[in-house]
């Protein structure tokens, strides 16, 4: 622990004292964090029965040229960082980050996924997910090597495979009859048109055999599952004629899940969770890379990736809305809790299914002040009539009156507690 008051820039000259060994020793405190974590809290609910591992990629624009890593890679014109992450989540919690890298910008996406994915997949045995694992991925992880990393580890695999020519003389070789008509619990964007798809139809081939162009070894036969969709990309023109035969888009996936077709494709689909978990990041901490050294920002990825877990575990045992909220929203309800504490009155109304608990005795401890939005945060009952503010420090509508005790200007001698 530090003693004092540190400057800013203290936490600049730690970062970038870093090494790529330190980042690695990084890396395995978290594994361990993450141990400890799901078994005190319940993190993980239901891992011992069935968990998802999912991988996916992201860039993160960055500005500079003296920014080590930082090179134009997807996006033309775009200096990006390209980080690679995994989370483990199961049916009945929201996803925590098993492992993450740091890679530069134009890293191929499945540059290091073998590696990475038997890290993950060792995590989330330490995690308690001791049943059914399953690996989930997008097409740019469509790759021998972590399918092996899945099958030496006793893991199955749920990856996207894309259209290429094999999987595409495999389709056209379903049978019209084989297909199964599927309705989605709610109406689906469609990725290029963006209208609402409410039905699809999947099919599956039971014995695809993937890699056909490597060694024997390293080819792997499984359950080829093709979900369809209409091509609404090229809407009839009124007037003219309507489309001879149905076209269609079509979605294939490449697993070994035992589940039925339908319950493995629904499960599949649900990858998606991932980019949730990418949308939190660059809304908190990846907003910014904060160093121009690369291990300095691989630290700084690792421990916002501590962080995150830190403050799943916080919510999961608190309430369901706590367990299923962002971490940004966790961050604004801890810090209403501190304020409560410092002496605004707690909130009348919470949203939260918990709130029909019985309400503590203490008034600064009620679980409403877990909320924004209540009534009672907004600051003490005031007076009713129009509201001027007094910058003087006089009367109810002061703007001193309406700040908590810490927050006060500090004007000499002993700092406010």
């Amino acid at each position: 622990m530090l003693a004092g008051v540190r400057a800013p820039s203290t936490l600049g000259s730690f970062l970038r004292a870093f090494t790529h060994g330190h980042a690695l020793q990084l890396h395995a405190v978290h594994r361990r964090f993450l141990a400890a974590l799901t078994a005190h809290t319940p993190l993980l609910s239901g891992a011992g029965e069935k968990a998802f591992i999912d991988v996916d990629s992201t860039h993160k624009r960055v500005y500079g040229r003296r920014k080590q890593g930082a090179e134009y890679g997807r996006f033309k014109g775009v200096r990006t960082l390209h980080p690679l992450l995994a989370t483990i989540c199961t049916p009945a919690s929201r996803p925590v980050i098993a492992t993450v890298r740091m890679r530069r910008g134009k890293a191929a996406d499945s540059r290091g996924a073998p590696k990475l994915v038997s890290e993950a997949l060792a995590t989330a045995v330490e995690a308690g997910c001791t049943g059914l694992r399953i690996l989930r991925a997008d097409s740019q992880f469509y790759h021998s090597g972590v399918i092996a990393a899945c099958r030496r580890t006793e893991a199955h695999f749920s990856v996207t495979t894309g259209m290429n020519p094999s999987i595409k003389r495999a389709i056209l070789g379903i049978p019209g009859e084989a297909w199964q008509q599927i309705t989605y619990p709610t109406a689906v964007p469609d990725p290029d048109t963006g209208e609402l798809i409410a039905d699809a139809e999947v099919a599956e081939i039971p014995a695809y055999t993937a890699f056909t162009g490597r060694q024997k070894s390293e080819r792997v036969t499984a359950r080829l599952i093709v979900r369809r969709v209409r091509d609404l990309a090229k809407p009839a023109v009124v007037g003219e004629q309507d489309e001879l035969f149905p076209v269609w888009r079509y979605h294939p996936f490449f697993t070994d899940n035992p589940a039925t077709t339908l319950q493995a494709e629904q499960e599949h689909r649900h990858h998606a969770v991932v980019e949730q978990v990418i949308a939190d990041s660059k809304a908190g901490a990846l907003a910014h890379l904060p160093s121009g050294d690369f291990h300095a920002n691989a630290a700084w990825l690792t421990l916002w990736a501590m962080t995150y877990t830190l403050l799943r575990a916080t919510g999961a045992p608190t309430s369901a809305c706590h367990a299923k909220a962002t971490t940004a929203t966790l961050r604004a309800h801890n810090r209403n809790r501190t304020v409560g504490k410092l002496g605004r009155p707690a909130a009348t109304t919470c949203p939260c299914p918990t709130a029909n608990l019985k309400p503590a005795r203490n008034r600064s401890e009620d679980h409403s002040l877990n909320h924004v939005g209540g009534s009672r945060l907004r600051g003490p009952v005031l007076p009713s009539g129009p509201r001027r503010l007094s910058l003087r420090g006089e009367g109810p509508w002061s703007v001193r009156a309406r700040e908590p005790p810490s927050l006060r200007p500090w004007t000499g001698g002993v700092f406010p507690t």
